[in-house]
């Protein structure tokens, strides 16, 4: 599973397209209401496109971890036509957004 405490209180999570993108965001959520602990990076480097579905999922997420959580929640590697579809619809606004894992990690030490 792509998912991995990459620290004791940070989530990495490798996203790949749908099927197992609902399922990774599904067992993400799942662990981010059972620990209230985690920052959460999602490594979008495998995603080619976003539905609806997984753009709600990724709000419900975001209302999780920062929102009720009080922790943060960092995108990663986005690819230049779901970046597109962030742009379209306001997410590049409301989430953080970086350029690969290692400064999404990085960015999580400078602001803890």
């Amino acid at each position: 599973m792509p998912i991995e405490n990459w620290s004791d209180n940070v989530l990495l999570v490798e996203l790949a397209d749908d099927p197992q993108f609902t399922d990774d965001l599904t067992t993400v959520l799942d662990t981010v209401e059972q620990r209230t602990d985690l920052d959460v990076v999602l490594n979008f480097q495998e995603v080619t496109f976003l539905n609806s579905s997984n753009i709600a999922r990724l709000l419900k997420l975001r209302k999780a971890v920062v929102i009720s959580n009080r922790r943060k929640l960092h995108l990663c590697a986005i690819s230049i036509h779901v970046w597109g579809v962030f742009l379209v619809t306001g997410l590049d606004k409301i989430f953080d957004v970086y350029d690969d894992v290692s400064t999404g990690l990085a960015s999580l030490q400078l602001k803890a």
